[in-house]
């Protein structure tokens, strides 16, 4: 299997023509954060053909691939918002409609590599691979990395979506608070110096998940000197860092803080990122970024799993970017960025209006998302899955963003992502007209 592993490796190179930019190579010794059950993957027989089968002159009997022929579909092609029709040739069709590489389509992993490289310029070598949405490879990364009695840092208030996993995974989740800017680097340093008597019993954590850009549900951006500090704290207790950063791309000011894949010297960085707040959420496109050692054993989950990505919907990426090039998906991306700073400046404004005196908001920096504390409120779930609900405003209560089990939060998230200006100012109204009924 290694030697299949190399020639693969070598033969997806020259099927892709993907250009491999001089990085330095990692010494991190990856096997001891693998999970026992990562560890059992071995690459599919089947599977491990597929770039075999696009060299020249290759006759394949071998993989269980229906014959194009029968399929009902010719020509497909897609409409810009500006007009632009871009229709897939012959063989883009064919390509999208049969099964393909597990890690993506070559010429999309080309495209994103060249992005990852003039963006995030990362320091050490870097392998990608794309998923059926960020959230598919994360579940997938958690896996690889965790066994179910280990720890994970993660911040308080997280992502819900990764909690649904990791909840009934079963690992200890040890949470990290944060505040409008994000993760408390000290607090972090706290945990991990004082694990032992804090923690008793738990095994100490290897790995920190992270959402540091316009976080999902508190809004928060961590500053160029919180990640500095973030990734030296890393280094210093030998932590993998999962950066889930699917609103990198929704931030509002002119300059952005690095990543922490571009603060990455060692290979301890894995990236996600998101098609789905910047092109289509239905395309159910995303990709990882990270040491190829890890994401690697990533693709072998996807081969027993979902064998590859949507061909039709990296097709349509595809497409977008053979005519975008990176200076028109810069431009895409700056123009949607544009529209939710506008839709975070009317929500800000509606809160200044009516929630003033009743609650307390963060003003977030990027993404799509504020996290609103009650005041007077010692439990929000009720009030807003039930009252708020009869006052036909929705927002989601903030317990189901912590990390503890039974946890209780007077806060909510608030997100302001597809409600017009005057939706936004008429459901604060409602809530602050719930408030002043709780607080007479």
């Amino acid at each position: 299997w290694r030697k299949m592993a190399a020639l693969l490796r070598h033969t997806a190179r020259r099927a892709q023509n993907i250009s491999v930019r001089a990085l330095s190579l990692s010494n991190m010794d990856y096997d001891q954060y693998i999970s026992r059950l990562s560890k059992k993957r071995a690459p599919s027989a089947i599977r491990s053909l597929m770039p075999l089968t696009k060299l020249e002159g290759m006759i394949s009997l071998g993989g269980g691939m229906p014959n194009s022929k029968t399929f009902p579909l010719t020509g497909i092609s897609v409409t810009t918002t500006n007009g632009e029709v871009l229709a897939l040739t012959d063989d883009d069709v064919d390509q999208a409609l049969q099964y393909s590489n597990t890690d993506g389509l070559p010429e999309l992993l080309s495209f994103i590599e060249k992005l990852q490289l003039d963006e995030h310029k990362p320091r050490t070598e870097i392998k990608i691979s794309m998923s059926t949405g960020s959230q598919e490879c994360l579940t997938r990364c958690f896996e690889m990395l965790l066994n179910p009695e280990d720890s994970l840092l993660v911040e308080t208030p997280t992502y819900s979506g990764s909690l649904a996993f990791l909840k009934p995974y079963g690992c200890h989740l040890a949470g990290v608070p944060t505040d409008s800017q994000g993760l408390v680097p000290s607090e972090l340093e706290s945990i991990l110096n004082n694990w032992e008597a804090v923690h008793k019993g738990k095994p100490k954590p290897k790995v920190l998940y992270t959402i540091p850009t316009g976080a999902n549900p508190s809004g928060g951006t961590l500053s160029e000197t919180r990640r500095r500090e973030v990734y030296a704290l890393a280094q210093q207790h030998d932590l993998i860092i999962m950066e889930d950063d699917p609103y990198y791309w929704l931030q509002f000011g002119e300059t952005k803080p690095p990543s922490l894949m571009n603060l990455d010297t060692d290979g301890r960085v894995i990236r996600f990122d998101s098609f789905s707040k910047i092109v289509s959420s239905g395309l159910r496109l995303g990709f990882v970024t990270g040491p190829p050692a890890l994401v690697e054993r990533i693709t072998l989950h996807a081969q027993a799993v979902s064998l590859h990505p949507c061909g039709l919907s990296q097709a349509v990426l595809v497409a977008l970017f053979r005519s975008w090039g990176l200076e028109g998906f810069r431009a895409q991306v700056k123009e949607t960025a544009k529209f939710y700073e506008q839709q975070r400046d009317a929500f800000l404004k509606a809160a200044d209006t009516h929630l003033t005196g009743l609650a307390e908001w963060t003003k977030p920096e990027a993404g799509m998302f504020s996290w609103i504390r009650l005041n007077g409120i010692e439990d929000s779930f009720s009030l807003i899955q039930n009252e708020a609900v009869q006052e036909k405003v929705l927002l989601v209560p903030g317990a189901v963003f912590l990390p503890e089990e039974n946890g209780v939060s007077n806060y909510v998230r608030a997100s302001y992502s597809t409600a017009s200006p005057e939706q936004i100012d008429e459901a604060l109204r409602r809530l602050a007209n719930l408030l002043n009924k709780q607080k007479n």
